[in-house]
């Protein structure tokens, strides 16, 4: 929520009242086509804590195929009850496109083994953003900075090379002296979250094949 009014610029009861106002209305119906729903994406988010909703949309016709309220990304229990009734449907999606949830991908991977999984690019983004702050004051938290700042700018193979020798490059400069350091303070914490993230999605961020 923090994030999104950051983003957003608007003040802080903003998100809320567009909450409120979305959950007073008339629920939208959902759309399931087991044999054309191919490209889907998930997420979900806390609305007023400890109440979440998860949503699942068609990717190409951004159609909502199924939402829940009071669903947790990271119950196991709850996220197979959620997919389940689709497995039985007959959904055969060739790839989703998720946040970082690891419950999510296991539940998926185990549902759905031949589904390509996906990293959001722009929740990559968002998280390692907020991690590194906006006026990082060492040279390696600004040039990680720099590296999620173009992670929404990949359109071409050309621009996914250059990034990933961008991260490369970070990786021979500063990971040795980053893992060496023994600080402990909330900043350099961060930074060290972020560099960890961001190699944890490498491997799943261009299945879109830019």
């Amino acid at each position: 929520m923090r994030q999104l009014v950051q983003q957003s610029r608007h003040s802080r009861p903003w998100p809320h009242r567009l909450i409120d106002s979305f959950l007073a209305q008339a629920p939208p119906t959902p759309v399931l086509e087991p044999q054309t729903t191919r490209y889907l994406l998930f997420d979900g988010t806390f609305l007023h804590r400890p109440h979440s909703i998860v949503v699942l949309m068609d990717g190409q016709t951004h159609r909502m195929v199924r939402g829940q309220f009071d669903v947790r990304e990271n119950s196991e229990p709850q996220l197979r009850a959620f997919f389940q009734p689709m497995v039985d449907e007959g959904l055969h999606p060739r790839r989703f496109t998720v946040d970082g949830n690891r419950q999510t991908t296991r539940i998926l991977r185990a549902l759905w083994p031949d589904a390509v999984i996906q990293r959001c690019l722009v929740h990559i983004q968002r998280q390692g953003l907020s991690w590194c702050r906006n006026f990082p004051k060492t040279l390696y938290a600004r040039q990680l900075r720099d590296i999620f700042l173009q992670v929404t700018r990949i359109a071409t193979a050309t621009n996914r090379e250059a990034f990933l020798k961008l991260v490369a490059d970070w990786e021979d400069r500063h990971s040795a002296d980053i893992a060496a350091r023994k600080e402990t303070g909330r900043v350099f914490s961060n930074i060290k979250r972020a560099r960890s993230m961001l190699l944890r999605a490498l491997p799943d961020m261009f299945h879109y094949k830019p």
